[in-house]
């Protein structure tokens, strides 16, 4: 790959008629004083370092700068921040833009220093109104005031503007109109086991692989055999990104002997390469309808003449997780069954996991740093309670 190359820095300039130093950014030319004097230098360092710190852009007065604005700077701030270490973008960039799309279309125009409580709670009723739980709202609003807080930290709005929208307290259970999210609970195996015939092999050994390993969707379909220490009778998977990296958090995902027999087909292949394949899926399904082909070849469309050359959707290295839960959600109504996703797949092995070793042994193979987030994946094993009340009477 070629190094890109440097961007070039304003030059400090002069200007023969009057003998003024000057600085041009942005399109605009600033005068500095006498060129050879030292406060002249000192004021173009000054302003460039200013202008390099805010992106290549000049600093506006706090009042000329709107919530479009406003929102654009910190994009630019953003693309940078949420990058994992190996340089792909974070899926947090999705949820920011999801916070702050009705924050664009109804206040795009206002002054960003103007933007209060009161226009917070608009945006907030806007997603009441749109249907969205009260969990999720709660998220978006805190986004949002990230947001904020960021062009405070930046000096684009005053600091009691961020500090006003902090007054803005988060909806509470059975206390607003927000809709509460229903809880996730495990999928019943028979539902699970319905819709093996209606996916592919790369999604059936993902569900196996979930359910005996309690890992997370995204954990699975990340998975690369150089990740993985296949030396010990455990497998173990070591993941070079996960949700609590940027704390400095390990998380390995511990492969069992019929976890290893599932991943095992799905090894051979480069050692960086991603097990399970959308490419290699999408081969697999065109190589099944030919060989289902009852139509002669030298009638109707021969193989790959009816492909695009350029199509707007391509399959990619990785299964993404939407895509994951898609096909689930796809199989599930092919088998007549009613829809689950990926994520409870990690409550029936945290269920199981719990009820057979306790509670201990569970937060450790998921990955958990508190006990009390087990607890939330774990179902209380109902049935003990029912029998000893039995005997109780």
């Amino acid at each position: 790959m070629n190094a890109q190359p440097p961007q070039r820095v304003p030059k400090f300039r002069i200007h023969k008629a009057t003998l003024q130093a000057y600085v041009e950014l942005s399109g605009k030319r600033f005068y500095l004083g006498y060129h050879e004097s030292p406060e002249a230098k000192q004021r173009y360092h000054a302003m460039v370092a200013e202008w390099l710190a805010n992106g290549r852009q000049l600093r506006l007065p706090p009042e000329q700068i709107t919530v479009k604005e406003m929102i654009a700077r910190y994009w630019l701030h953003a693309e940078q921040y949420y990058r994992n270490a190996d340089g792909v973008v974070s899926r947090e960039l999705e949820n920011i833009r999801d916070a702050m799309r009705p924050v664009r279309e109804l206040f795009a125009t206002l002054p960003a220093a103007k933007f209060g409580p009161k226009a917070l709670r608009t945006i907030r009723q806007k997603m009441i109104d749109a249907g969205l739980c009260r969990r999720n709202i709660n998220c978006r609003v805190g986004r949002i005031k990230r947001v904020f807080k960021w062009a405070a930290s930046e000096e684009l709005i005053p600091g009691e503007a961020y500090h006003a929208l902090l007054s803005v307290d988060g909806l509470r259970r059975g206390r607003s109109e927000a809709r509460e999210s229903k809880p996730v609970r495990p999928v019943p195996q028979e539902h699970v086991d319905a819709i093996g015939p209606f996916v592919s092999r790369q999604v059936w050994a993902m569900i196996q692989l979930q359910l005996f390993t309690a890992a997370r969707a995204g954990e699975i379909a990340t998975m690369r055999p150089v990740d993985i220490d296949m030396s010990g009778r455990i497998w173990v998977f070591t993941l070079a990104q996960h949700k609590t990296a940027h704390h400095g958090h390990e998380r390995k995902v511990y492969i069992g002997p019929r976890g290893q027999e599932i991943l095992r087909p799905f090894l051979q292949r480069r050692l960086d390469a991603y097990c399970f394949s959308p490419v290699e899926a999408e081969a697999e399904r065109r190589a099944a309808l030919h060989a289902r082909r009852t139509t002669p070849l030298s009638c109707g469309n021969r193989p790959g003449t009816n492909r695009r050359e350029s199509p707007e959707r391509k399959p990619g290295d990785f299964y993404e997780v939407k895509a994951y839960r898609i096909a689930i959600a796809r199989a599930c109504k092919k088998a007549g069954v009613p829809a689950w996703h990926p994520h409870q797949l990690r409550h029936n092995a945290a269920t199981f996991l719990r009820k057979e070793f306790g509670l201990e042994t569970a937060r450790i193979i998921l990955g958990h740093r508190s006990a009390a987030i087990t607890t939330i994946y774990a179902e209380a094993d109902q049935q003990k309670a029912i029998e000893a009340m039995l005997k109780v009477g």
